[in-house]
């Protein structure tokens, strides 16, 4: 999912303000073992992400097909398309 700027700049704003609201000397942190797994699988997928959009952008340069790719990633041409093809080729179809 992507997020729009006024969305991250409001995201930001609430932990800004949630931030200065905490006192180290009295905040109680319980076993954050499970929310570091969860922060450390999300930093991963957006990597894996951007490798795997680099990997779709590299094929189609050498110019494979939408078909060959959408077959490499196990979905549909029009899912293959939809998901990487640059938002200036989907921009200027609206």
């Amino acid at each position: 999912m992507k997020h729009t700027d006024e969305e991250i700049e409001r995201a930001a704003e609430r932990y800004r303000l949630l931030t200065e609201t905490l006192d180290p000397e009295v905040t109680q942190a319980g076993d954050l073992t499970d929310l570091r797994a969860v922060a450390t699988a999300a930093e991963a997928t957006r990597q894996d992400e951007a490798r795997l959009r680099e990997a779709v952008e590299t094929a189609r340069a050498h110019g494979r097909s939408w078909n060959h790719i959408a077959a490499a990633l196990g979905v549909s041409r029009q899912a293959a398309r939809q998901r990487f093809r640059p938002a200036e080729m989907t921009q200027a179809r609206s």
